[in-house]
C-alpha cells in the first residue's frame, strides 16, 4: 500500500513543480531573457520552491520503487496531470473545459481498474546481467531509431517520435532508480559508488531530460505530452515483466478486461491534454 501513496506523492509534487516554475517563468520573469532571465528565476521563491518540488518527486517515486512494483508506480505517476489541472483551476484561476475534466475522469478510472483488476505483483529484485544487457540494449536501439525518425517530417510527427524516444527513456531510467535503491540498502552510501546503477541512473536522466526537451521544442504539446505520458508506463510494463520478473493475474478475460481499462487510461490522457488550457507564454525580452 505503501507505493500507492509514495507515487501519488511523486505525481503531486512533479504537478506542483511544473506548475510553480512555469508561473514564476510566465509572472516573475517578463521581458527578460538570456542570463538575466536565468538570474531572475534562481532569486524567485516561487521558482526555486518549482526545484524543491522536483527533488522531493525524485525521491518518492524513488521509494515507491524501491517498495512497490514498477507496473504499479508508473502508471500511477500519470496523475500528475490530473493534479496539475487541478492546480491550474484552483490556483492559477484558468478556466478548464468539461471536456479536460471528462479527459482527466476517464484517465483516473482506467488507471483504477487497471491496478484493480490486473493485480501487478510479484518481482525479482536483482536481474541477471544478461537480462539488464538485452533490456538497455533493446531501450537504447528503440530510442535512437525513433530519434532518428524524429529527424524529418512534420512538427506533430517530430514531436511525436522525439517523445516516444524520451518515454521509452524514462521508463528505462525508472529500472535504474528501482536498482539504485536497492544498491543503497544492500551496500550503503558507500557502495553506491563503486557499483554500475548510480552512473547509468546519471546517464539515464541526461539522456532522458535532453531528449524530453527536444521533442517540447519540435512540434506543438498536444502530441508531445500525451505520447511521453503513455509511452513511459507501457514501456515501464514490458520492463518490469522483463527484468524483474513482476506479473499479472493470468487470467484472459481479467487481463482482457485491464487491457481496456489501460486504453481507456490513456485516451483519457489523450483527451485532458488536448481539452487543457493552453499554457500561457512570457513576454520576450529585448
Amino acid at each position: 500500500m505503501g507505493e500507492f501513496v509514495f507515487a501519488l506523492l511523486a505525481a503531486a509534487s512533479n504537478a506542483v513543480s511544473v506548475t510553480t516554475r512555469h508561473r514564476a517563468s510566465v509572472v516573475g520573469a517578463q521581458g527578460v531573457s538570456g542570463w538575466r532571465l536565468a538570474l531572475t528565476l534562481f532569486r524567485s521563491p516561487l521558482w526555486l520552491m518549482g526545484w524543491m518540488a522536483q527533488i522531493a518527486a525524485f525521491v518518492f517515486q524513488a521509494v515507491a520503487l524501491h517498495y512497490g512494483e514498477m507496473s504499479v508506480v508508473q502508471p500511477l505517476l500519470v496523475t500528475e496531470l490530473v493534479i496539475a489541472l487541478v492546480l491550474r483551476r484552483v490556483w492559477l484561476r484558468e478556466r478548464v473545459a468539461h471536456a479536460a475534466w471528462g479527459g482527466a475522469g476517464l484517465a483516473c478510472v482506467g488507471l483504477a481498474v487497471f491496478v484493480a483488476v490486473a493485480e501487478p505483483q510479484g518481482g525479482n529484485p536483482a536481474p541477471t546481467a544478461g537480462h539488464w544487457v538485452g533490456a538497455i540494449t533493446a531501450c537504447a536501439a528503440v530510442t535512437i531509431v525513433l530519434f532518428m525518425l524524429g529527424q524529418r517530417g512534420s512538427p506533430a510527427r517530430r514531436a511525436g517520435l522525439l517523445a516516444a524516444a524520451a518515454g521509452v527513456t524514462w521508463a528505462l531510467e525508472a529500472t535504474f532508480i528501482k536498482t539504485t535503491t536497492d544498491t543503497v540498502t544492500q551496500f550503503g552510501v558507500a557502495g553506491l559508488f563503486t557499483r554500475w546503477p548510480v552512473y547509468a541512473l546519471a546517464v539515464g536522466g541526461a539522456a532522458g531530460v535532453l531528449l524530453e526537451q527536444v521533442a517540447l521544442q519540435a512540434g506543438p504539446l498536444r502530441v508531445s505530452q500525451p505520447m511521453l505520458v503513455i509511452i513511459d508506463p507501457i514501456t515501464s510494463i514490458a520492463l518490469s515483466v522483463w527484468l524483474f520478473g513482476e506479473h499479472f493475474v493470468m487470467d484472459a478475460p481479467v487481463l482482457a478486461l485491464a487491457s481496456v481499462a489501460f486504453c481507456v487510461m490513456c485516451a483519457g490522457v489523450v483527451l485532458l491534454t488536448q481539452a487543457a488550457p493552453a499554457p500561457a507564454v512570457a513576454s520576450p525580452g529585448p
